[in-house]
C-alpha cells in the first residue's frame, strides 16, 4: 500500500509517518492482493485537539474516516480501528455487490473556498446509476449521513439519508 501523508498547519515528523504507515499496513489483509492501493492521511491541528483524516479510494468505493483526539497517535489508532470495523461490517455487503461495484460514483474534485453565502467546501461528483442498497453501502463506508446517487430504475437523482430512528430515508428529484 502506498501512503500519502500531509499536514495542514502541522509539520509531519518521521515518527508520525512511520507510526501511520505501520498502522495502515494492518488493513492490507482485507484488501485485494496485487492491487495497487494508495491511502491518504491528512493531519490537522484543530485548536487543542489533533485531527486525522484517512481516505482509501478502492475500485468503485472509498473508505474514509475522520478522528479527533488529544494527540495524533491516539487519533491514528482510533481511525484505523474504525476503518477495520467498516471493512468487516460491510464485507458481506461488498461481496454481494461485487459485480455491480463499478457503478458507484467517485469524488471528482474537491475545492475549498469561501464566498458570500458561507459555503465552506464544495464537492463535485459524477453520479453513476445504482440501486438503494448500493447507495446505503457507499454511505456507510464513507461514514456520512446522506449520499447522492442516480437511481438505476428511475434514472433520476436521489439522496439516501440516515433517519434519527435508525432507519433510512430517500429523497427523489
Amino acid at each position: 500500500m502506498n501512503i500519502n501523508i500531509r499536514g495542514e498547519k502541522q509539520e509531519i515528523t518521521e515518527s508520525m509517518k512511520n507510526y501511520s504507515m505501520e498502522k495502515l499496513e494492518k488493513l492490507t489483509k482485507y484488501l485485494h492482493k496485487g492491487e495497487e492501493i494508495t491511502g491518504h492521511i491528512l493531519f490537522k491541528l484543530n485548536g487543542p485537539k489533533q485531527r486525522v483524516e484517512i481516505t482509501i479510494p478502492l475500485k468503485g468505493i472509498t473508505l474514509r474516516v475522520e478522528e479527533e483526539q488529544k494527540d495524533y497517535y491516539a487519533a491514528i489508532d482510533v481511525a484505523v480501528d474504525k476503518l477495520e470495523r467498516q471493512i468487516r461490517k460491510n464485507k458481506t455487503k461488498l461481496q454481494s455487490k461485487k459485480a455491480s461495484i463499478g457503478k458507484l460514483f467517485e469524488l471528482d474534485e474537491i475545492q475549498e473556498e469561501k464566498n458570500d453565502k458561507d459555503i465552506i467546501k464544495r464537492k463535485k461528483v459524477d453520479a453513476k446509476p445504482m440501486d438503494e442498497d448500493e447507495a446505503i453501502v457507499q454511505m456507510e463506508l464513507l461514514d456520512h449521513d446522506f449520499y447522492l446517487y442516480k437511481d438505476v430504475d428511475t434514472k433520476n437523482y436521489a439522496v439516501i439519508y440516515k433517519r434519527k430512528d435508525g432507519g433510512y430515508g430517500k429523497l427523489e428529484a
